[in-house]
């Protein structure tokens, strides 16, 4: 628990200023343009410009990032699918479970790559590491045959697609049972909820499967040396 408070902690410092206009563009924006706009335009036009900061944000973000990866087209998918769920027309309750279709249409992303074979976390991690550090990128793509790394990347993207899922079956019973304005409330708290339990389950996840990988080559390390044969090169 301390490892994880001062990882929060430390990612806090680094990206706060980023924290502050997620919660403004994302939570507050919405809220209170609906707010606002209710008495003037309905509960239907209210809702659609409420949904202006988060899309017109995220618009902002992937034009500014210049990338074309993995995540950046994971994100423009989802600005497109917000587009079109809140052009469609209908009732308030209607254009809220469309836009809940987001969320499970990038969840059966995720289910999808890993029925096929093609996990889409690989590809995400990769996309990252191509950011961060590519002189890594290599080591990383020479794992890809390792029975281990791939079953590792295979029950991620599974936990991640039924993660979302789960999120987006959990915001439709808040499209039922609140009100918008409670709605607009409760549904980024419990987005950021799945989102951030997701990250930092991956970031156990992928920890302890190092450690088992690192136990994997120091017990062939040992029966090799106990055999007499050469010491055993790490496997990276």
């Amino acid at each position: 628990m301390t490892d994880i408070r001062t990882r929060a902690l430390g990612y806090v410092r680094r990206h706060g200023a980023n924290v502050v206009t997620e919660v403004v563009v994302n939570f507050l924006g919405p809220l209170l343009i609906y707010d606002y706009a209710k008495p003037h335009l309905g509960d239907v036009k209210a809702l659609i410009a409420s949904s202006a900061p988060p899309i017109a944000w995220s618009l902002f973000e992937f034009i500014r990032r210049r990338r074309v990866d993995a995540v950046s087209m994971l994100v423009l998918a989802g600005i497109a699918l917000s587009l079109l769920a809140f052009l469609g027309g209908g009732g308030a309750k209607f254009l809220q479970l469309r836009e809940k279709l987001v969320t499970v249409s990038i969840g059966l992303v995720f289910v999808g790559s890993a029925a096929i074979g093609r996990p889409l976390i690989y590809q995400l991690a990769r996309a990252g590491l191509q950011r961060r550090s590519p002189s890594e990128v290599a080591g990383f793509e020479a794992l890809r045959d390792n029975i281990y790394f791939r079953r590792t990347m295979m029950i991620m993207t599974l936990v991640w697609g039924f993660g979302l899922l789960a999120d987006a079956a959990v915001g439709v019973l808040l499209v039922f049972t609140l009100s918008i304005h409670d709605y607009l409330i409760a549904s980024p708290v419990v987005g950021y909820g799945t989102m951030g339990s997701l990250g930092l389950w991956t970031w156990w996840f992928a920890k302890l499967q190092r450690r088992k990988g690192e136990a994997r080559r120091a017990a062939a390390v040992a029966a090799n040396e106990a055999a007499g044969g050469a010491p055993m090169e790490s496997e990276g």
